[in-house]
């Protein structure tokens, strides 16, 4: 996200000899170069130009990125101090080694807000079976609960800016470890909370293997 700045500096080899139309030319662009790279209305390198600041002169549209990320956020602070989340997702959010919890947090633009929001996913220790998911939207230095799911097993995430949330679904008599489809839920922010925009629904199927391989006959 950050670029990195370029300086470069253009010397020009004076001669008390006659300087060719070349090499005038040469130090002309040298010396415009210069130019552009010391003064205060310049050109600056801050990394890959993108598509719309190669655009020219038009107005520029506001960015859809925030305008700062948040400092590492206590997520499992967070959510015990949250009374949107229930009290049964509160018991499972306990150290499962020491003083790890077993949470999944990332950071991204879902609200347009002035700073990056929080997904916050509470799995269980043993299988890693998400039980809540979460999203943080900072307000006034402090983070407010804009969505939650728990219904396990859950998951959510942030893919290019909709929040992606995976339910996994049993028919009678699936082991934990082995879920008969999934849904795939796609949200987006509007109108200051979360619409559903798009519903799959996948069948996992049996994996190759599962019936038993004929015996080739002699």
């Amino acid at each position: 996200m950050r670029g990195l700045t370029g300086e470069g500096s253009a010397r020009t080899r004076g001669s008390i000899q006659a300087v060719s139309t070349a090499s005038a030319v040469a130090t002309a662009l040298a010396l415009f170069v210069s130019g552009c790279g010391a003064g205060g209305t310049g050109a600056r390198d801050e990394g890959p130009a993108h598509a719309d600041s190669v655009a020219g002169a038009t107005a520029a549209t506001p960015s859809a990125s925030p305008s700062k990320t948040p400092d590492t956020v206590n997520a499992v602070r967070l959510v015990k101090d949250d009374p949107k989340v229930s009290p049964a997702v509160k018991r499972e959010l306990k150290p499962c080694v020491a003083d790890e919890y077993p949470v999944d947090v990332s950071y991204g633009n879902l609200t347009g807000g002035a700073a990056d929001d929080v997904v916050v996913n509470v799995l269980t220790c043993g299988d890693a079976v998400g039980v809540g998911s979460y999203v943080y939207r900072e307000r006034d230095g402090s983070y407010e609960n804009v969505f939650k799911a728990e219904e396990p097993p859950v998951y959510a995430e942030i893919d290019r800016g909709d929040l992606v949330v995976t339910k996994q679904v049993y028919d009678k008599g699936d082991p934990v470890s082995s879920p008969s489809g999934e849904n795939v839920i796609t949200y987006r922010w509007a109108s200051g909370r979360f619409s559903e925009k798009y519903r799959t629904h996948n069948d996992y199927g049996k994996v190759v293997g599962d019936s038993p391989s004929p015996v080739p006959s002699s």
